[in-house]
């Protein structure tokens, strides 16, 4: 069987005067074979769709500021801005009730549930820091239609399969789109590491050599 390599991509700094399919296209159309898997950050493609704000643009609410308060300090939403982005594209009132009621879930031993009723954003906010300059000032909102995004890459690439995955250095990483037949779950472990880069690396898209046999093979 084929070893299974992971393979960074170098690119200039993206922003939301590119497309990301042509982009990643331009970048990997020399590198990438029929049994790879091209995984992209998913904040690399919501900068490129211009999903961002500049917290000098929110207004920031009460609730915001009390909400912040009850997210660990590493999170998102940890700060006014944050919180508040959120409940921009949410609500404020279910953002302020998942909050609550995943608290109470919590208490009866099941966690994990703020995200889920707080809304699709929940878990894929950036705040300011969490991506590559000059978008380091901003806070970075989900890509959208992710699945479309990895349909149109599989198709123009024909590699084996796309995901835009969102990956940290706490050993956190999820899945955001992927396609048909590619198996996420794998994806994901063997991104653990984080290869991507989000400050001076910049190398936001990560080829996954020979993953068609690496599936295959369990």
């Amino acid at each position: 069987m084929s070893e299974v390599k992971i393979i960074p991509v170098p690119t200039r700094i993206l922003t939301d005067k590119d497309d990301i399919v042509d982009t990643i296209e331009n970048y990997t159309k020399d590198k990438i074979d029929p049994d790879d898997v091209v995984s992209v950050a998913e904040s690399v493609v919501a900068i490129t769709q211009g999903r961002f704000v500049r917290p000098e643009d929110l207004k920031i609410s009460k609730t915001a500021l009390f909400c912040c308060r009850f997210i660990p300090d590493y999170g998102s939403l940890a700060s006014p801005h944050g919180m508040q982005s959120l409940m921009d594209v949410e609500g404020k009132w279910r953002v302020a009730g998942a909050l609550f009621l995943g608290f109470i879930a919590k208490a009866f031993g099941q966690s994990g549930w703020f995200y889920k009723w707080g809304g699709e954003q929940t878990a894929l906010i950036d705040d300011v820091t969490g991506t590559m300059p000059p978008f380091d000032k901003c806070i970075v909102y989900g890509p959208h239609n992710p699945q479309e995004v990895v349909k149109r890459l599989k198709e123009r690439l024909n590699c084996y399969g796309a995901v835009i995955a969102d990956v940290n250095d706490l050993k956190r990483s999820r899945i955001v789109g992927v396609t048909e037949g590619t198996d996420g779950a794998k994806v994901a472990k063997l991104l653990l590491d984080n290869p991507f880069g989000n400050a001076s690396q910049k190398t936001p898209i990560v080829i996954i050599k020979n993953f068609r046999q690496y599936q295959q093979n369990g």
